[in-house]
This record gives C-alpha cells, structure tokens and sequence, in this order.
C-alpha cells in the first residue's frame, strides 16, 4: 500500500486527478507568488513535474518549477529534498531558490532554470532509443560540476542536522553503511528485497573500507545540473542527500553512464582530486559504485507498484536489472571475478493464445487517444509492460530452469521449484562465506543478465546501451 498522501484524494479518473492538480498548482501560484499562471506544462520524468509560466504583479513574465513527489513509497520524503536544497543555498551554493512548499498537488517550488533546452530525463528506457550526447560546452560545464561538487564536500555537516536520517558517523562501518543499512531495511519493510540484492547486501557488509572513518555531506545522486553554455546554472536533485564519504558520490558518475552521457569519468576524478586537494581511492569507489546502485535498484522495485499513479512500471524493470547487474560488475571488478557475458536467449517458446493476447493489447494501447493527463510518452511507457510480457510468455521457462539449474550447482542439490531454490540459495547468502562469493556473484550476475536479455528480447549486444557494461576503473 503507498503512503503517498495525494492518494486521500479519491478521483477515479486520471483526468479529473491532474486537472485537480493543475488546479492546485494555479492557486497555489497566486497566493504564494501573487501571479496569474499563463501556462503549464508537464515534464517526462520518474515524477510529477510541471514548468509553470505566470506574469507578477507587475505584468512580467516568470516562470517555476513545482517538484512533484514520487507517486511511491521512498526512503526520504520530499521534504527532505526541499530542505536540503534550502541548507545548500544557505551555504552559497548554486540551486534553485526554494519558492515554498504546497499541500496539494504534494510538492515544494523553485525558480525555473533556464538553459535553452530540457534536461535529459535520465531513465534507462528512454536512453535506448534516444541516448545522450557529450557536446564541448557540456565538458566544459562538467568540469566546472566537479569542482563545485569539491566545495560542497567541504561544507560541514553539521549545516544539515535539519534533514532526515542526519548522522554525523564516527566509525568506518557507519561512514559506510549508514545510508544503505537504512535503504536495505527499507527494502526489506515493503517486500522489495530478493537473492540479488541480498548477495550484494552481504558483500557489502563484509567489505567496508575500515580505512574511511572521514564524514561529509554527500549529494547522493551527484553529477546532476543544468548548464548554460559551458557554465553550471543550477546544482539539482537532491532526493537522497545524505552523510557518508564523499566516494559514493564520485561513484554516481559511474552508476548514471551511459545513460546520462557523463563523458571521460576518469579525467573528471583528475579534476575533482586537483579542485579538491584530496588524492580519491578508486576501490573505495568502486566499494561506493556497488552500494550507490544497489540502493538504485530497490528504489526501482518499489518504483513498480502496480496502483501508483503516475509510476513507470517498465523503466522500474530497467533499472532494476541495470543498476544490480552493473553492481555485482563492480565487485567483481573489485574481487577480480571473472564473468560470463556469452549468453544467448533460446528459441521462443511460441503459444498462440499468449502471443496474440498481448499483440492485441501492445496495437490497442498505441491507439488510445492522447489527452493532458496522458501524454504520448506515458502511452508508449504502457505499451512497453504487455511487450515485457509478451517476451516472459516466450523465454520465461528457459529463464526459471536456467536459474535453478545454477543455484543446484551451488548448493549441491536438485530443487523442484523456483520457489525451492531461492529459498535454498538465500540460506547460502545469509552464511555470508567468502569462499563462495566468487560464485555466488556469478550466478547473480548471470540472472540479472538473462533476465536483460528477455527484457529486451535480444541477446547482450554494446549497441544496446542497456547492456554496456560497467567501465572498469582499476588498472
């Protein structure tokens, strides 16, 4: 059951719901900003977001951003975004003024940055067919991100005892662990967490860097801005800002490529360690990559909830699959555990009823009438689901016998059922034996990867950037 408060709003059609809510949002411009709106419109993102455009009181034209809440449950709320945001301007960094904060639709308002463009939405789904590019001037403004995001980690923590889950970490296991303990129990609470991330999890636990005991404050999902020509505008996103080691925000340059074309990451850990003064230790990033996409991977679980409004089911599965398999590419790197990325998809097993069942749906979903509450993106993200699931009817089976098959050979025994054997490999997980992580990453790695391959319907192929593989960092 969500917890997102817009749900004690009963409207049984999605029309209605988002008229509501641009009606919400003109009220709200006019009592908090004294303006009268001119125009609103709806961005394609993971969340509820609108470009507002109104004229003051003066008759001058302006324009601001209302930041919807995730129509899920999230470990942080909204809230903490709007105050970390708030602590961030406090301390002379570049964010958007933080307007106020709005009841119904449920979000906070700042200004509106104008960069002559959107922003990349950042969702894997959409990076496939439309990936991004690296333009000069985007370069140029990269590197002046790294060398703001320098000073950021240089603000004390102490400048942000207001914000949620605040811990000023004494031990090497608490810098490490504090943000990710919290996101796994999370996890745990609302029924997301599976053998996957349990491995990664248990290998995480086992391995803190004892050597990192420095806390700072962290970003959390760095390398996000908005640029105006080769300058930064505005530092944004701040959903899960936190205090651990300032790594796990140079591992987020790794976890958003290539999605988010972040160009040469190397070269930007050069500029960040010049800007900075502060010699970065590339396995501890690595440590960092693997809990940075895990939490990405249960967020993205929780992200498929089936009756939230506004949730995007299929770029939940593509994030899922991306961020835990390139995870368990980062401990492998780390371990120098070899895998195997030579697989390839079955025959289709082919039935007449499924197939043509889920054809008629995918052709009738593309011909439902496009209207303010349903874009054309929101159409094609609902007809990606029946795609999904017109490609588990065909390579399911191979999936499940696949998967059995490896966890029998780890736990040395035939298991008769799906059910049966993750049970069997979870007990293995939680003995937490280092003799068996090798193996163990293997095989988690190998599902995440097939389950890829029947996602897309393809095997693992570079041309797909949901397959490209984690770049390795180590020499």
């Amino acid at each position: 059951m969500s917890k997102n408060p817009d749900r004690q709003f009963d409207f049984a059609d999605m029309q209605d719901f988002d008229a509501a809510r641009i009606e919400g949002v003109k009220r709200w411009v006019a009592e908090n900003l004294g303006g009268s709106v001119i125009a609103i419109k709806r961005l394609a993102r993971w969340r509820p977001l609108w470009k507002v455009q109104y004229r003051d009181k003066n008759n001058d034209e302006r324009a601001v951003l209302v930041r919807g809440d995730r129509p899920i449950s999230t470990l942080f709320s909204l809230e903490h975004e709007m105050l970390v945001t708030q602590a961030l301007e406090a301390n002379g960094v570049k964010v958007p003024h933080v307007h106020g904060w709005s009841d119904f639709p449920k979000a906070y308002v700042i200004d509106w940055v104008e960069t002559g463009g959107d922003r990349d939405p950042g969702m894997i789904y959409t990076a496939i067919d439309t990936p991004t590019g690296m333009d000069p001037d985007r370069w140029q403004a990269m590197m002046a991100y790294m060398e703001g995001l320098a000073r950021i980690h240089t603000i004390p923590v102490t400048e942000f005892k207001g914000i949620e889950w605040y811990l000023e970490p004494k031990t090497a296991d608490e810098v490490a662990l504090n943000i990710i303990e919290r996101q796994y129990q999370f996890g745990i609470d609302n029924g997301l967490n599976d053998q996957v991330l349990a491995c990664i999890m248990s290998w995480l636990r086992r391995n803190v860097p004892k050597h990192r005991t420095q806390a700072s404050f962290v970003t959390g999902d760095a390398g996000q801005f908005m640029s105006r020509g080769a300058e930064v505008a505005a530092y944004v996103d701040f959903e899960i800002a936190h205090i651990g080691d300032i790594h796990w925000d140079l591992a987020c340059f790794r976890g958003r490529h290539p999605y988010e074309n972040m160009g040469d990451i190397p070269a930007l850990y050069r500029h960040y360690e010049k800007a900075s003064g502060t010699k970065l230790d590339l396995p501890v990033i690595n440590y960092h990559t693997a809990s940075f996409l895990l939490f990405a991977a249960i967020a993205a679980k929780a992200f498929m909830e089936p009756d939230a409004r506004d949730s995007n089911w299929i770029e939940g599965v593509f994030e899922y699959l991306s961020c835990a398999r390139r995870a368990l590419e980062s401990i492998a790197e780390l371990e120098g555990i070899t895998l195997d990325h030579d697989l390839h998809l079955p025959a289709p097993n082919a039935d007449f009823f499924a197939d043509t069942g889920l054809q008629k749906l995918v052709i009738d979903i593309e011909r439902l009438p496009l209207a303010d509450a349903f874009a054309d993106w929101e159409r094609g993200i609902l007809g990606a689901i029946p795609k999904y699931q017109l490609n588990y009817a065909r390579y399911g089976s191979w999936l499940t016998a696949e998967t059995i098959k490896d966890i029998s050979r780890v736990t040395g025994k035939p298991h008769d059922s799906l059910a049966a054997a993750e049970t069997a490999i979870m007990g293995v997980i939680e003995k937490a034996d280092p003799k068996l992580d090798a193996e163990l990453i293997r095989i988690m790695h190998r599902r995440t990867l097939r389950l890829s391959m029947l996602t897309a319907g393809t095997d693992p192929t570079d041309s797909n950037p949901f397959f490209v593989k984690l770049e390795p960092i180590l020499k």
